[in-house]
């Protein structure tokens, strides 16, 4: 099964989506502000995902299962609709006091990309407990 991976491939799973999940997402942002509000995701996610995984006695791998998918998932969400998205940001900045009306296609493809990939590594993971 595939989250029967050993862990050392997990750990390498981990280290490949990280620099992915960064790179992808900073090309996706428009502003230095973005670029730099999602640098900061993948050291806040791991240190989280490590502590729910330790309260919940989860194994090293399942615990860099959830985090690579996790960055992936932003990934499907946002790269897909990056154009959108980024000017949708970029207004925002530009225009604080205004609420930008966000473009209607791409905040369809976030939620229902979201849902698909939550409920794909939720199968996942279930089907391995």
């Amino acid at each position: 099964m595939f989250l029967s991976l050993p862990t050392y491939a997990w750990i390498a799973v981990a280290l490949a989506v990280t620099p992915l999940h960064i790179a992808l997402m900073r090309w996706s942002m428009p502003t230095p502000k973005g670029k730099k509000s999602v640098s900061f995701v993948p050291l806040v996610l791991g240190p989280i995902l490590a502590l729910y995984a330790l309260l919940n006695d989860y194994s090293l791998s399942l615990t860099l299962y959830l985090y690579a998918s996790a960055l992936l998932i932003f990934l499907v969400m946002i790269v897909p609709v990056r154009k959108w998205v980024a000017a949708d940001i970029l207004r925002q900045e530009q225009n604080p006091d205004i609420k930008v009306k966000l473009h209607g296609p791409s905040t369809a493809w976030i939620i229902l990309s979201m849902l698909v990939s939550m409920g794909i590594v939720i199968g996942v993971w279930l089907s391995h407990t």
